[in-house]
């Protein structure tokens, strides 16, 4: 069966600047959020619903994993230290022979004056 046609299907129309308006009724059935999650997968837009966490909820987190200010400082500072660059594959450097450029000679033209 075609899910374009379903029973319960919806359809959303997108606009010339790439705007999509979502369905009141699909809206409503996912709970109120401002953001979406938005993926591509097998020829299909797929929408997940994300909640954004307040202050509070990071640090009831933190809290439940016992994680202290200093954890975090440590944390915080590991992630600032400069990472050494990868080591590269020791290739030989190509040397390639280059031709000199010829320059052209700029002409000036002349301007044709009306009598």
């Amino acid at each position: 069966m075609n899910p374009y046609f379903a029973q319960n299907a919806m359809l959303a129309k997108i606009t010339s600047k790439n705007q999509l308006t979502l369905p009141k009724r699909l809206t409503q059935a996912v709970g109120a959020t401002e953001y979406f999650d938005v993926q591509a997968r097998a020829g299909q837009i797929i929408l997940t619903p994300v909640r954004i966490q307040r202050g509070d909820a990071v640090r009831a987190k933190l809290a439940e994993l016992d994680l202290t200010d200093a954890d975090l400082a440590d944390a915080v500072a590991w992630a600032r230290t400069p990472q050494a660059a990868p080591a590269l594959a020791a290739e030989p450097l190509a040397t390639y022979a280059v031709a000199p450029v010829k320059l052209r000679k700029q002409v000036a033209k002349k301007s044709k004056s009306k009598p």
